[in-house]
């Protein structure tokens, strides 16, 4: 059984702000050694219940958070901040199940710690095919395009709960309660790796339970940005739409397509949103 696993930083269990998760700094070194300890979690977990190969595509930032040495199960390691898949880079058919790791809410959810859509300084709110979308969601398009299921996510619930529309079933682990935007109440972090160990272990016992990700195709993401100069310049794409000052949407029948799109889009305005 081989499991591809996704890792962002912002939903490991006590961070809630922007420098525990960005470096260099001592809060950052802890914290990523928290990160480091989830994401095992996750792959022994899945061990236990018979996986075998693993890939762990570090997703967050500049994309070099994890220990590659110190990975469980032999863990192969795809790090680097320019992929062309990014968050889902490294994916293809051959991989029987999706984790997401430590992912966040949307920049749209009501509370969920350091929320934010890619990227926090463009992107004020996304829909896919009429519902919001965080990360989980987009990415999703990708698992659609290799036909593979996302079984396992972990972060604060608010998380969880975006996931589900787009991933129905999916394993949910809570390893926070988030309060606000720059707070949460979290459980100890032995705890937590308990938590996602376990809820990895169930994802995959119960793998024949699920399907890929629940996007009907044509698939249409809407993007509002922050203001009309980046979505101007996100429109300047081949299949970008304009559809008000701030808004912008995408349509394919092709998943990775649109996704691959989107990304495009993200890097393209980066450089004005900042």
């Amino acid at each position: 059984m081989k499991v591809f696993i996704s890792s962002d930083m912002e939903g490991t269990t006590g961070v809630v702000d922007w420098s525990q998760c960005s470096g260099p700094s001592p809060e950052y070194e802890y914290y990523r050694g928290l990160l480091q300890a989830e994401v095992n979690a996750a792959i022994d977990g899945a061990a236990a219940a018979g996986a075998t190969e693993f890939l762990v595509n570090d997703s967050h930032s500049t994309m070099q958070n994890l220990r590659p040495d110190q990975l469980h199960g032999e863990a192969a390691y795809l790090s680097g901040r320019h992929k062309p898949r990014y968050m889902m880079e490294g994916l293809d058919s051959s991989f029987d199940a999706i984790f997401y790791v430590s992912y966040h809410g949307s920049m749209s959810s009501a509370s969920s710690a350091l929320s934010h859509t890619y990227n926090p300084r463009a992107i004020s709110d996304v829909w896919l095919n009429g519902t919001i979308a965080g990360e989980s969601g987009i990415n999703a398009l990708v698992a659609l395009g290799h036909g593979v299921p996302v079984v396992l996510i972990t972060g604060d619930r608010t998380t969880g709960e975006e996931a589900e529309p787009f991933c129905p079933g999916i394993e949910t682990v809570v390893v926070k309660e988030s309060v606000s935007r720059f707070a949460a109440a979290s459980p100890h972090p032995v705890r937590a790796r308990q938590l996602i160990h376990d809820g990895a272990r169930r994802a995959l016992e119960r793998l024949g339970d699920f399907r890929p990700p629940a996007i009907e195709l044509p698939a249409t993401l809407k993007v509002r940005f922050r203001n009309g100069d980046i979505a101007e310049m996100a429109a300047m794409l081949r299949g970008v739409r304009r559809v008000d000052e701030k808004t912008v949407t995408i349509t394919d029948d092709d998943p990775l397509r649109l996704y691959q799109t989107f990304v495009v889009a993200v890097l393209l305005t980066r450089g004005i949103a900042e």
